[in-house]
């Protein structure tokens, strides 16, 4: 173990630079006259720029609609000069497969490089030392080091023991002789298998359905009330339903579960509860977006929507002496307390 104070700080995969039209996770810095400078998050924060001139198909309006300081998001590889370290990006060239692939290899890569660094860290090692010998060839070898270490929860050797360094020695002739030797000596070893076990836990998935539903006849806010808790009335102890209210008619139905399949189930349940009860008094519910696993990039859009829906709903209720306003409702509906704003 190294006296000295380790060096923390590197890249998550081997390749020290991205390659052109791969998707890249980028965190915005700072903007210039013509374009955005931004970190790859995934390459020890090298810099790259994203023009202006890249960031939508459309017609731009707003710059600032389009791009923030401190945003994190994934963008497309455009050039790559790995003499003068220029790395050039696109927003608008990234579809919506590569958004999702790019968070989803990010996620894993994130949490990985977390596990490696607390390592590192407490160890007292260099983190690339240990990315060499250890995260690098599990890249390698199982396509993502995140699929080792789902194997070394329960079978760390199958996985560890394979892992070797070449060390040199000084022979007893003189001779500088290289030997192989384990990656990791047994203390690394354990501590990395901990931290493994610790934080790979199995993570919930959450499961979203979008819907649209109106009831026209008297006490129709009552009766969207009531079907509101049919529906969350569907759920259970492993996989609870709840409905919020986006902006009239639309609502989404979420929960979050380890099992996909069970979770898309329960609210087609709730869906079907939710259904029977609105028409029951004439109402109507149409099935928007049917349930399906959403990324956090889609629910952190539906929690900004609605905030942004919220404050507009404010503005627009700040002349409450007014008989002639409507109020409409926004936000999440207060199913003990709350009557307004679920009917159209």
């Amino acid at each position: 173990m190294s006296t000295n104070t380790p060096n923390l700080e590197c890249r998550m995969y081997e390749a020290k630079y991205p390659e052109v039209d791969q998707a890249v996770m980028i965190q915005v810095k700072s903007m210039a006259d013509s374009g955005a400078y931004v970190s790859l998050l995934e390459y020890n924060n090298i810099e790259g720029m994203i023009l202006f001139s890249e960031l939508s198909r459309r017609r731009i309006r707003s710059i600032s609609s389009l791009i923030k300081v401190g945003r994190i998001e994934p963008v497309m590889v455009l050039r790559v000069d790995k003499e003068k370290g220029y790395i050039d990006l696109s927003k608008r060239r990234v579809s919506e497969e590569d958004i999702q692939a790019c968070e989803e290899r990010y996620n894993k890569s994130k949490l990985v490089h977390s596990i490696m660094r607390h390592v590192a860290e407490t160890m007292g090692i260099d983190l690339e030392d240990l990315y060499i010998h250890v995260g690098w060839p599990l890249y390698r070898k199982y396509g993502h080091a995140f699929e080792a270490f789902k194997v070394i929860v329960n079978d760390p050797d199958s996985v560890l023991n394979s892992l070797t360094r070449e060390v040199k020695e000084v022979g007893p002739d003189g001779q500088e002789v290289t030997k192989v030797a384990p990656a990791l000596t047994e203390e690394v070893k354990d501590a990395l298998v901990k931290n493994i076990r610790r934080r790979m836990t199995p993570q919930p998935l959450k499961i979203r359905a979008d819907i649209e539903m109106k009831c026209f006849q008297f006490d129709g806010v009552l009766h969207i009330k009531e079907a509101m808790r049919k529906a969350e009335a569907a759920g259970n102890k492993d996989c609870p339903v709840k409905i919020k209210l986006v902006a009239p008619p639309v609502y989404v139905l979420n929960t979050q579960t380890l099992d996909k399949e069970q979770g898309i189930a329960i609210l087609n349940k709730a869906i079907e509860a939710c259904t029977a009860e609105i028409e029951r008094h004439k109402g109507k519910l149409t099935v928007k977006e049917a349930p399906r696993a959403v990324s956090e990039r889609e629910d952190k859009l539906l929690a900004e929507t609605m905030a942004k829906l919220g404050r507009e709903n404010e503005e627009v209720s700040g002349d409450e002496d007014s008989e002639e306003e409507e109020d409409t409702g926004m936000g999440e509906i207060d199913l003990e307390n709350s009557v307004s704003g679920i009917a159209e």
